[in-house]
This record gives C-alpha cells, structure tokens and sequence, in this order.
C-alpha cells in the first residue's frame, strides 16, 4: 500500500527482503568461509536495534524536548568512544582512551553544532528531527576515522621504534620524530571519507539522499543536504582525527621525551 505516495512495506515484503541474507550463508557455506554465525548474529542485531530505535524516534519526535535530544547525543557519544575501543585489537592505554574520548566529544560536537547553527539554522536548535540523524552520520563517521587513526598511530609507533629512537638521539623532538607516521594516521583515517565523496552521485547514491527522494522531497533539495552533510562529515572526521593524531602520539613520550612502549 502507499502512504503519501510512499510505498508501505507490508510484514511479507520485510521477510522476503532477508533472502539476500540467505543468499549470503549459502555462499559462504559453499566456500567454507566460517561466516555463518556473525552473519546470522549481525542481521538479528541489526534487526532489533533498528526496530527499537524506530519506536524510540517515534516517541521523541512527538514530545520534543532539549533534556531529551542531549541524553540521546551523550548516549551516542558513549557508544561510539567504546565502539573505538572494542574495535582496536592492540591494547589501549587509560592515557589514549581519554584523547580518544576528547577528540570525539570536542571534534564531533563541535562540527555538528556549526551544521545546524550555521549551515542549517535550525530552530528550535534541539529539534530531533535534524539533530539526531544528522549527529549520527557525524559521530558514526567519525568513529570509523578515529578507529583506522588508532591503528594506523599504533602501529605506526611499534612497527618504527627504532627510527623513532634514532631521531630522538640526534636532537628531534617527539613531535619531529613522530611527524611522518602521524601524517600517515590522518592520511588513512580521511581517504575513507575522501573516496566515497570520489563516485558520490555517479557510481552510488548515498543513504540519506535516496531516503529523502523516496520520501517525495525534490530531487535538488535532497542534493543540496547531501551535498552539505558530505562537507559537514569530512569536516568532522578530519577535525576528530586531527585532535586524536596531534594529542595520541604524546601518549607514547615521557616527560623526558623518551619512547615509552608498553609491552
């Protein structure tokens, strides 16, 4: 049936949506790719999830409320920062989960309030009906750059400790020293976001925009939105994973600009 010329999809159309998930177990099955149970797992997860944020959205879009919108933001922002830390296989230390933890909140937060004071111009500024999907393309975005960031950082101090050491002993600071595998920590956290920006519009259209056509809102509107979101997202991831590169690396010095790794 169609609601507002939007096409309502009835319990049956759902289920046969999960063929592709079927599809996907007997391919793996037939390789032997022991996928089975996190595909499985994934869709169940994923199923609940979005029913229960579904119910949830329905409610506080019809009791608009500031208290409301910010505990919704906290809770996003929490679950993204642990996000971070389930997904790195390396251990962290309680001094880079807390740049982590800072670079998110700060870098996320303030991208998102420039957007939607500035960009937008929403009013009233807690309206969840901008405020939420838009802080959740930020901040998942930015977890994800955040996430190769910590990684790439990591790995990138272990895996050149000895050059790292090297150009300590002839004079260059932690931050000379460190320079390059910073850089390399922002490259690879941004290109992400850099090439989907690349076949946006004519290899795929994104999410957003294909929800808002579907919903009837002008071909060019939805263009005008996506096109700021992408702004607003690499903005965020860059200036997120900027703040985590710049403090992180300190976290591997001591006070007496020597390389502490733990082991």
């Amino acid at each position: 049936m169609e609601i507002n010329n939007i096409i309502d999809l009835s319990i049956f159309q759902m289920i046969a949506a999960y063929v592709f998930v079927i599809l996907v177990l007997i391919m793996v099955k037939i390789r032997g790719i022991s996928r089975e149970k996190e595909i499985v797992i994934s869709t169940i997860r994923m199923t609940l999830q979005l029913i229960l944020t579904g119910y949830i959205l329905v409610y506080v879009f019809d009791n608009i409320s500031p208290l409301i919108t910010i505990v919704i933001i906290i809770i996003m922002e929490a679950f993204a920062i642990h996000n971070i830390y389930k997904r790195t296989k390396t251990k962290l230390s309680n001094k880079i989960k807390k740049i982590i933890a800072i670079s998110m909140i700060l870098g996320t937060l303030s991208s998102l309030l420039f957007f939607l004071f500035v960009v937008i111009n929403i009013s009233p500024w807690y309206d969840p009906r901008y405020f939420i999907p838009i802080a959740g393309m930020l901040i998942g975005n930015s977890m994800t750059g955040i996430s190769l960031g910590v990684t790439r950082l990591i790995d990138g101090i272990h895996s050149k400790k000895n050059l790292v050491e090297s150009a300590l002993m002839l004079g260059a600071t932690p931050k000379m020293a460190s320079k390059e595998i910073v850089d390399n920590a922002f490259d690879s956290a941004i290109l992400p976001t850099i090439n989907s920006m690349v076949g946006m519009g004519i290899v795929f259209l994104p999410g957003m925009m294909t929800g808002q056509i579907l919903s009837g809102i002008s071909p060019v509107t939805a263009i005008e939105y996506q096109i700021a979101i992408m702004l607003g997202i690499l903005g965020s991831v860059a200036l997120t994973v900027i703040l985590f590169v710049n403090l992180g690396y300190k976290t591997f010095f001591n006070e007496e600009s020597q390389l502490e790794l733990e082991e």
